[in-house]
């Protein structure tokens, strides 16, 4: 077993049905914080326009995880 942390980004748009999300692995804590942070500091960086249709908030949430063949992106 080992633990990687899930970077859970949650958006949600006006007349839409659901809450989209995406999920993306990280071998540690750290690196799933520093995608977390440049996300958010994008989204916060753009125009007031664009906020108006779109909300999100993203989360690192750790989770206890069978050895992970590494695919490229995190982990």
């Amino acid at each position: 077993m080992q633990t990687v942390f899930l970077l859970l980004i949650l958006m949600s748009m006006p007349n839409q049905t659901t809450i989209k999300y995406n999920g993306i692995l990280y071998k540690s804590e750290a690196e799933c914080i520093i995608a977390r942070d440049g996300y958010m500091d994008a989204y916060n960086n753009k125009e007031q326009d664009y906020k108006d249709i779109m909300i999100t908030d993203s989360h690192c949430v750790p989770f206890d995880s069978f050895l992970l063949i590494k695919a490229g992106i995190g982990v």
